[in-house]
């Protein structure tokens, strides 16, 4: 296997790989990893679908990425993924999953032309003091040390960062600034968490700097990802034959291990109650999803709060068994053994109350119904305690939606803490609670708020105890590489497997294990398309600076006559001429 980038790869046609005829594929999970190496399986490598299996625990596939409605409690989206242009693996994915809704278009082409026509960005990115605007105004707000936090962090190598946390290297002047505040909303990071993951998300996603504050870095489906993504992948994934097995719980995986050899050669499950499994040969492929970021997830009601499940996480257990066995199949006690640090807790209103939505559109600034961008991403509430944050996408979020209704998800970052209207943690509040204290945040007056949140909306918490246990401080090797080293016939695949091109908590990371062990298996002759390469184009970066600096221009030390003279120098130079092409430097000083 080998990355590649440019139209001479992105659209060849890989040819049929020697001996796939006689080979089968296994999947653990039916999360996002699982259904795109299965497609990439048949797309790419030729292989059968009916020589495909997909075992899951659950009764329905889409793992994370998932949205439903529950007849007694209402509308439920754990979380929502943000998407952008450059997310290769996922859209050369999704140009070959037709649409369900368009004759004659691909599920990328639907998506292309829905934000084509309605762009995503934000009118009202933070709020304050019961809805008011914050007045952020776009800015980062960083002073020197910050800029040079970050700067130090972005030039580090890898092993710098290794094992320590953000609080580890930057200064309380970073973390009081208004781009730590846009950063942590938006990307779900605690200060504890892991200055490597920082890093790393630096460099993917440096050419959307200037798009955090508004959002422009961002887009979104039609509706909820498990009908706009999930839904139509695994219905043309069905029709070529593919089997999914659900209520199907693997428990172990049995391996062959030898000096310069390792092969699976057994899966373990149980099946409605009853215990089985399969005998594998070197021809049987396992891609197996390890951990969970969603494991144990518990959904409260509007009149329940949601339960912190500590107990048994069968998907961390599996790999729990997989690791003990080798060395190479990773750490999994890094990740999951610190429910205090990895949870948060997230809710989905539904408005019933017609006067709530004209809350939303005071902020949002759009109105609701529109059919269009709302919010354009979250809404960040500055001064709650919580540190809520709150979205409403376009409408209607769920095909089911009645016309009157609209969905709202907010999650909080600091869930153990007391509410500014209502006095308890939100990990202790119920549906209700949590809606009260959202619509005051909004500037519902006081005497209404109540009775509007008993009777005017729906609300189901969930409370998910390791939604953020993969940004746990780290080192190499805590992740088993995709595929380790001498497997012979098995993979890691999802956001618990290593593959150094990406960054974690993004669909194109489960797409791109998909897809890395898909072609490694089965020796697909054709590349696995590069990581967006931003981090290593000087535009990109001049213009990340020159956004995190607010504008500011670049300083040239010394008098005032010698500064102009170097200036007219640089300026007759390709450096000098992007310097001021991005807005750093001005020759007329």
């Amino acid at each position: 296997m080998y990355y590649s980038s440019g139209n001479y790869e992105a659209f060849a046609r890989p040819r049929k790989p020697e001996g796939v005829d006689a080979k089968s594929a296994w999947f653990v999970g039916a999360g996002l990893a699982s259904l795109s190496g299965a497609a990439f399986m048949i797309r790419d490598g030729r292989m059968a679908g009916e020589r495909i299996t997909v075992l899951e625990r659950l009764k329905l596939p889409g793992g994370a990425l998932d949205g439903i409605k529950e007849p007694k409690k209402g509308f439920i989206i754990r979380g929502g993924r943000e998407l952008e242009d450059h997310m290769e693996c996922l859209w050369d994915l999704f140009r070959s999953v037709p649409s369900i809704e368009i004759e004659d278009a691909s599920v990328l082409d639907e998506f292309y032309w829905l934000n084509k026509d309605d762009p995503n960005y934000s009118l009202q990115r933070v709020t304050e003091k019961r809805g008011q605007d914050a007045g952020t105004n776009g800015l980062f707000a960083l002073p020197p040390k910050g800029q040079k936090d970050i700067t130090r962090i972005f030039l580090a190598t890898r092993e710098e960062m290794e094992g320590k946390r953000i609080t580890d290297v930057v200064g309380p002047g970073f973390l009081g600034s208004n781009f730590w505040l846009y950063w942590r909303t938006m990307f779900a990071f605690e200060e504890w968490h892991s200055a490597l993951e920082f890093k790393l998300y630096l460099h993917r996603f440096i050419h959307h700097v200037g798009g955090l504050p508004d959002f422009t870095a961002l887009k979104f489906t039609k509706y909820n990802q498990y009908e706009s993504l999930v839904l139509p992948l695994t219905r043309w994934l069905i029709d070529q034959g593919v089997t999914l097995r659900f209520s199907t719980e693997v428990t172990d995986i049995d391996f062959a291990i030898t000096d310069g050899r390792k092969q699976a050669t057994r899966i373990h499950w149980i099946a409605d109650g009853e215990p089985g499994g399969v005998d594998l040969g070197e021809n049987d492929l396992v891609l197996a999803t390890i951990g969970s970021l969603t494991e144990n997830s518990d959904n409260g009601d509007h009149h329940t709060p949601a339960r912190l499940d500590e107990g048994p996480a069968p998907a961390w257990d599996l790999w729990k068994r997989i690791a003990a066995k080798d060395p190479a199949f990773g750490r999994p006690e890094v990740f999951c053994g610190n429910i205090a640090e990895s949870k948060w807790e997230s809710a989905t209103v539904t408005t019933l109350d017609p006067r709530i939505p004209d809350y939303i559109q005071r902020i949002a600034k759009r109105d609701p119904f529109s059919g269009k961008v709302v919010t354009g991403g979250i809404v960040t509430v500055r001064d709650s305690s919580w540190l809520l944050s709150w979205t409403v996408n376009r409408q209607p979020h769920f095909k089911q939606q009645p016309p009157e209704q609209i969905v709202v998800w907010l999650y909080s970052l600091f869930v153990d803490r007391p509410g500014d209207y209502v006095p308890k943690p939100m990990q202790d509040c119920t549906g209700e609670e949590i809606t009260r204290e959202w619509l005051y945040h909004l500037g519902v007056p006081t005497e209404q708020i109540d009775d509007m949140a008993a009777t005017g909306a729906r609300c189901v918490p969930v409370m998910m105890p390791y939604v953020t246990s993969f940004f746990a401080p780290r080192h190499a090797g805590d992740r088993p590489d995709v595929v380790p080293e001498d497997a012979v016939n098995f993979a890691f695949i999802g956001q618990f497997a290593e593959t150094t091109r990406d960054t974690i908590f993004t669909t194109e990371y489960s797409v791109r294990t998909g897809m890395e062990a898909a072609y490694r298996l089965l020796g697909i002759e054709r590349g696995v398309p590069e990581v967006f390469n931003s981090t290593y184009d000087i535009r990109k970066l001049l213009d990340a600076m020159y956004h995190l600096r607010d504008g500011e221009k670049l300083r040239v030390p010394g008098p005032a006559p010698v500064r102009k003279h170097l200036l007219h120098k640089l300026d007759s130079t390709e450096i000098g001429q992007m310097l001021t092409e991005f807005r750093l430097i001005d020759a007329e000083e």
